[in-house]
């Protein structure tokens, strides 16, 4: 089987965009692919280097993998920092990793813009860590957003580069991979950009949100005055709200509410109401399943002790290849 890799930052609590625009898919891709799925608690320092509680967020999201249906004994569940080999072959790639080309990264940019108190070294090179995860298992596939599209090329770079310098035909060229025919982008409630956890608590509507909290962020949603003509075009923030729908409603419902739209007709309250009832439905099995899970202490050592071991496994093998290829032997 192709091998899968994919993670995400120990940096909060997950939520709707996490769950439809990833996790969904790694529960399909666990059957078919060897997958690894890892917390990326190392890539969460760059833009957190000093979090209030870490081990809490990466046992959060440890909790809400399983909860939301990742099987480990199906795929590989790992915390990034358990599997020291990923860091150390981050420092061989980082010696042929190109300050410029790294400097150019569009991430790296609207990073340093949104906080230039902390342009650090681990942000420079987060696209040679990320290369590193991936590169690390061979991987082939990783389901990526539009936003990760560029490190991914960076890590066909790296690894290319590796090849030729060494002048051995050794890490494969992984590629963008989306298990889904068409890709879902979960919007945010602020009515601006895709729903994420450093835009604020009422950007994002979390997989461990209780239903009341819920209600109140739906109807905090940004919105307008409603349609002045009909079948006009929507605004962003409406059109957002609608996105949303369309991932957690039934077509009926989504229907419904088009038409009122479309009629000059429509009633937000009503709509988020609607909207914010449908979240509770969608919600409600994995929110259960992550206060159960969190509390079995037992079970989630079990789970990251297996998981560990399977990735250092893989991990060990290719660091030892890489390490020859490189020239490292013992006198």
């Amino acid at each position: 089987m192709e091998t899968v890799v994919s993670g995400i930052r120990s940096t909060g609590k997950l939520h709707l965009g996490n769950y439809y625009g990833a996790i969904q898919n790694f529960v399909k891709m666990q059957h078919e692919y060897n997958c690894f799925f890892f917390i990326a608690d190392l890539h969460s320092l760059t833009t957190h280097p000093t979090p209030v509680d870490l081990h809490s967020n990466v046992k959060q999201v440890l909790v809400e993998y399983l909860a939301a249906g990742i099987d480990p004994e199906k795929a590989t569940i790992y915390i990034q920092s358990e599997v020291p080999e990923v860091t150390e072959l981050y420092l061989y790639l980082n010696m042929n990793a190109y300050v410029g080309e790294l400097e150019r990264s569009t991430s790296f940019k609207d990073k340093i813009r949104a906080n230039p108190e902390n342009v650090n070294a681990g942000l420079l090179t987060y696209p040679v860590l990320m290369a590193a995860d991936i590169l690390m298992h061979r991987a082939t596939k990783v389901p990526v957003g539009k936003d990760q599209e560029q490190h991914l090329e960076m890590a066909r770079t790296f690894g290319n580069r590796f090849n030729r310098l060494y002048k051995h035909d050794y890490f494969p060229e992984p590629y963008a991979f989306n298990f889904s025919e068409n890709l879902v982008k979960i919007p945010g409630l602020d009515g601006k950009g895709k729903m994420g956890k450093s835009e604020g608590e009422g950007n994002a509507v979390f997989l461990s949100d209780s239903p009341e909290t819920i209600r109140k962020k739906v109807m905090r949603a940004v919105t307008d005055s409603g349609p002045t003509e009909e079948n006009q075009l929507k605004p962003t923030e409406i059109q957002n709200l609608f996105d949303l729908m369309q991932v957690v409603s039934s077509e009926d419902t989504l229907t419904h509410f088009e038409e009122l739209y479309n009629k000059c007709q429509i009633r937000y309250g009503d709509f988020k109401k609607q909207l914010a009832e449908d979240m509770i439905v969608a919600t409600t099995p994995i929110r259960e399943r992550i206060e159960d899970i969190a509390k079995n202490e037992a079970y989630l050592r079990q789970v990251n002790r297996f998981g560990a071991v399977k990735a250092r496994e893989s991990a060990q093998k290719t660091l030892k290849e890489v390490r020859e290829i490189i020239g490292f032997k013992r006198i």
